[in-house]
């Protein structure tokens, strides 16, 4: 017999029986459904961000100290150790094109006059090439020593009418101090600009490190007076022996050897007497200076993705198997009810490779069935997901691939046994069965 006619007889054997084909072949459809959905929103997830870091992000490197071996995302125990003069050597070195302090100032609200609104912790203190020329939609980057400002549209949107470039700001600290800020620049997205920020929207207004942060830390407020008028005049002293908690060393480009070069430079300077870092850092003390990229910070996120999917496919596994002994039984079954058939195929001439061959496909068959409609099911609930979640789709199509491979390993596997038991049946007393 051909494996064309094998295939026919075993469709013809699946239509016969509908319902209970459709039902054996449930478990199949869901674990690989399961399988397909949840690795493309895994998939798609990991596009989504990888994708929020621009190529310009690529050679920032992201740096605090801590204990080592401390467990945790970007700033996990992080302490004050980096000064300014470190960071004004560090700038110098020719690996390096950049580097910053980065710290949030705590704010009660900021006002545009006519209408004030609660700003929390989104007052960002850092470098002025922080905020990057692709990320602006308007306008520029603020200058360092300069009372500017760039908001995000989230910060924007905040008044009735939104600000724009050239409006001025009042911001009030925690302490009751006030300052004005002349807005320069709209970014174009709400989403957190580095890994310190996190990607959510959110409410934020960058600012430079000098004069904010400086102010900040010497705690008096801000220069224009604290709880005084804003543009009194009344200018802060910064403290000159200022920390930062986290800081940013922009490598000369994107290119991996010139991200390292920079990495290795800044840790060995700050790692050696000459920087101030050094009372907390290398030489046996307690603190250990760690530099990471975008990528680098965010591929713990990944893993901790790629271990749900892991126990996603996981759990799949167990309805394949519930659904492979589906499979098995049913096909028991059939071998059961078509015992008299069988003992007319081989009395007729039938051998045993051939009615093997004959129940082998139908389980074949309802094995393929399951990954093609578990395959399309799977594809469907990752589309919605994505798209419910604003999320880039991504199709691992090597899964759908292997889903199908899956399909028909659990048809032969779950297939042989009730095959084997069909093919030794004794003619005759297959025959004589009733």
């Amino acid at each position: 017999m051909r494996p064309l006619e094998h295939a026919r007889l075993a469709w013809r054997s699946i239509r016969g029986h509908k319902l209970r084909s459709a039902l054996t072949t449930l478990g199949v459809i869901i674990g690989i459904a399961a399988v397909i959905a949840f690795v493309t929103l895994g998939a798609s997830l990991q596009a989504g961000i990888v994708g929020d870091i621009s190529p310009d992000d690529q050679r920032n490197l992201y740096g605090w100290a801590a204990e080592p071996e401390t467990e945790g995302g970007p700033l996990a125990g992080a302490q004050p150790v980096v000064s300014q003069d470190d960071l004004e050597e560090i700038e110098e070195f020719d690996e390096v094109s950049a580097a910053y302090g980065y710290a949030t100032v705590p704010t009660q609200a900021v006002s545009d006059g006519d209408e004030q609104v609660a700003l929390g912790d989104g007052l960002v203190a850092t470098g002025p090439s922080y905020v990057r020329e692709g990320e602006l939609a308007e306008g520029r980057s603020f200058e360092a020593g300069e009372r500017e400002a760039v908001l995000n549209p989230a910060a924007a949107e905040q008044f009735e009418e939104n600000v724009t470039v050239g409006d001025e700001l009042v911001v009030t600290t925690v302490g009751g101090g006030q300052t004005t800020v002349d807005v320069v620049g709209i970014t174009a997205t709400s989403e957190g600009l580095s890994p310190f920020e996190g990607f959510e929207a959110s409410p934020r207004i960058y600012v430079p490190t000098d004069p904010y942060y400086a102010e900040g830390a010497a705690g008096i407020g801000f220069g224009d007076g604290l709880g005084g008028d804003p543009g009194s005049g009344s200018e802060a002293e910064p403290t000159d022996d200022l920390r930062y908690l986290a800081v940013v060393v922009e490598a000369q480009s994107a290119e991996e050897a010139d991200v390292d070069a920079a990495r290795d430079r800044a840790v060995e300077y700050l790692e050696s007497e000459e920087a101030d870092a050094s009372e907390f850092v290398g030489g046996g003390e307690d603190l250990e200076v760690t530099f990471q990229t975008s990528t680098e910070l965010l591929q713990q996120l990944q893993d901790i993705l790629e271990l749900l999917q892991n126990f996603i496919v996981g759990i799949a596994a167990i309805s394949l198997l519930v659904g492979s002994i589906g499979i098995a039984n049913i096909m028991l079954v059939s071998v059961t009810e078509r015992t008299r058939e069988i003992g007319i195929m081989k009395a007729v001439g039938a051998q045993n490779r051939e009615v093997l061959g004959l129940f082998l496909a139908e389980a074949v068959i309802l094995g393929v069935v399951g990954a093609v409609l578990g395959t399309a099911l799977g594809l469907l609930a990752g589309y919605l997901g994505a798209l419910y979640v604003d999320l880039p789709l991504v199709y691992p199509l090597e899964y759908v691939a292997l889903a199908i491979l899956v399909g028909i390993l659990v048809g032969v596997l779950s297939g042989l046994y009730p095959a084997w038991r069909a093919a030794r049946t004794d003619p005759i007393d297959a025959l004589r069965y009733e």
